[in-house]
C-alpha cells in the first residue's frame, strides 16, 4: 500500500497512485468474475434452482409465504480492501407458468459502487415451479456491459432420469442447444440449490454429513455438495448477530482455488432458513454476501440477536 507523507503535491501524486492501484486490483477482480461469471453464480446466492430425481418434489413450501423478498449485498475481498460490489434481491410469487399455477423464484443482481464504474453487470433469474416445488424451468438473463446472454433450461423427468434442456444464445446466434441427462438423486440450475438447502431438516442431521447434488450449466453437470459442521454466531457489527447453521460447499469445478470448502453458507436459525451469509474463495481474492434485510417472512426472524449498548 501507497503511504501518504508529505502534503501539497507529493500528496496528491500520492493519492492517484492508491486509486489507480486500487482501481487495477478492483478490474483484476471482476475480470476474473467476468470470465467465471457463470460459475461463481452458484455460490452467491448462490449462487445456486432445484429439481429432484423421480419427480421428488423439494418439501420446502412451509418454509416461506407467497411474497417473500428478502435483500444482500455483495463485497469482493482483496487484501485490506473490501469494496461493495453489489446487491441482489430474492423474491418468491404465486403466479403462472403455460397455464398451470406455478411458484416463481427470483433473483435480481445489480453491481453498484467502484465495480459499477469498471464493469457493470444487470443479472436476472427466474425460476418456475409446480405447487408442489418440482422444477419446470430455469431462466438467466445476462447484461454485462452491454453483452447480453440469455440461458434457458427446461427440466423433464423420465422415471429415473431427470433431463434439461439447455439453450444458450446472444441476440445474434444460438451458441449452446443441448440436453443434460442424470440419474442422480438431485440435479439444480443456478439459483434453486438455495432452496433445497431450506428443505433441509437440521434435527436429523450430525456433523460431517454430506448432501451431494449437480447443478446444470450450459453443457456441464457440476458436482456439488453442502457438507453440514455445526451451529454458528454470524456477527455483523458490535451489536448485531445472527444465530446460524454452517455448511461448507464443495465444488468441483476450475472456477475455484479448492474442490474441498471451495464456499461457506450460513443460514438462518429459525423456521424461515434463509441464507445470512455466504463466503466463496476465489482465484483473486474472495467474495462474500450479506443479508441486508427481508419483507413478508413467514415466520419471525429469531435467529436475528440485537444487543443493546450499555
Amino acid at each position: 500500500m501507497w503511504i501518504f507523507i508529505k502534503r501539497g503535491r507529493r500528496k496528491e501524486t500520492t493519492r492517484m497512485k492508491v486509486n489507480n492501484h486500487r482501481q487495477g486490483i478492483i478490474a483484476a477482480v471482476t475480470w476474473e468474475c467476468r470470465s467465471k461469471t457463470v460459475r461463481i453464480w452458484l455460490v452467491f446466492l448462490l449462487l445456486l434452482s432445484a429439481v429432484c430425481a423421480m419427480a421428488q418434489e423439494i418439501p420446502v413450501r412451509h418454509r416461506f409465504n407467497s411474497g417473500e423478498e428478502v435483500q444482500y449485498e455483495l463485497y469482493f475481498k482483496w487484501g485490506l480492501l473490501m469494496p461493495r460490489a453489489g446487491h441482489a434481491t430474492l423474491s418468491i410469487r404465486d403466479a403462472e407458468y403455460e397455464g398451470e399455477p406455478s411458484c416463481h423464484y427470483r433473483l435480481i443482481f445489480r453491481t453498484s459502487g467502484i465495480i459499477e464504474k469498471v464493469y457493470k453487470m444487470r443479472d436476472t433469474i427466474d425460476c418456475h415451479f409446480t405447487p408442489d416445488m418440482l422444477l419446470l424451468r430455469s431462466e438467466k438473463r445476462v447484461n454485462e456491459n452491454d453483452y447480453y446472454l440469455i440461458d434457458d433450461i427446461r427440466f423433464s423427468y423420465d422415471q429415473k432420469k431427470i433431463l434439461a434442456h439447455s439453450h444458450r444464445y446472444t441476440p445474434t446466434r444460438t451458441k449452446i442447444d443441448t440436453t443434460l441427462v442424470t440419474e442422480e438423486p438431485y440435479m439444480f440450475d443456478m439459483l434453486g440449490a438455495t432452496m433445497y438447502l431450506r428443505s433441509l431438516d437440521w434435527n436429523k442431521m450430525k456433523s460431517g454429513e454430506s448432501f451431494p447434488f449437480q447443478v446444470a450449466i450450459g453443457r456441464e453437470r457440476i458436482n456439488i455438495s453442502f457438507r453440514y459442521t455445526g451451529q454458528q454466531i454470524v456477527e455483523r457489527n458490535e451489536t448485531l448477530k445472527y444465530r446460524t447453521r454452517h455448511f461448507y460447499i464443495d465444488i468441483y469445478d476450475d472456477a475455484f482455488t479448492q474442490s474441498k470448502e471451495a464456499a461457506e453458507i450460513w443460514i438462518g436459525d429459525d423456521e424461515n432458513h434463509i441464507p445470512i451469509k455466504i463466503r466463496a474463495k476465489l482465484k483473486i481474492g474472495a467474495a462474500e454476501v450479506y443479508y441486508k434485510s427481508s419483507k413478508g417472512l413467514r415466520y419471525p426472524l429469531t435467529s436475528r440477536v440485537e444487543i443493546r449498548r450499555r
